[in-house]
């Protein structure tokens, strides 16, 4: 049975004589920045958190409970819309990787 990880940061693609420097770079500078990105949607999801809880301290303002709900709520969805286009990236790239290097062979 093959498992397979959910997140996983290393290197995906490794350089082969077919591949120009260019593609690879390219390729390891879009990988990057899809990192990047997944970090900012967790440190945006953080935040929502932090911001949460603060609001659920506040017991003189009932009204601000819904606003913490909210939050909470908002938090969770930035979390998995991360997660979901980090993966989703990162499977594309690696499809368009090894179709790329499928052509090469035919040329």
């Amino acid at each position: 049975m093959k498992r397979k990880k959910l997140l996983k940061f290393s290197r995906d693609f490794k350089p082969d004589k077919k591949v120009i420097l260019r593609d690879y770079l390219a390729i390891e500078r879009t990988r990057l920045a899809n990192e990047r990105t997944l970090l900012s949607y967790i440190r945006s999801s953080l935040y929502l958190l932090l911001g949460s809880i603060a609001f659920f301290q506040l017991k003189d303002f009932p009204n601000f409970k819904y606003l913490a709900l909210a939050a909470l709520f908002f938090s969770a969805v930035f979390f998995i819309i991360g997660i979901y286009r980090f993966t989703s990236l990162k499977r594309s790239l690696k499809k368009l990787y090894y179709m790329s290097e499928a052509h090469k062979d035919d040329l």
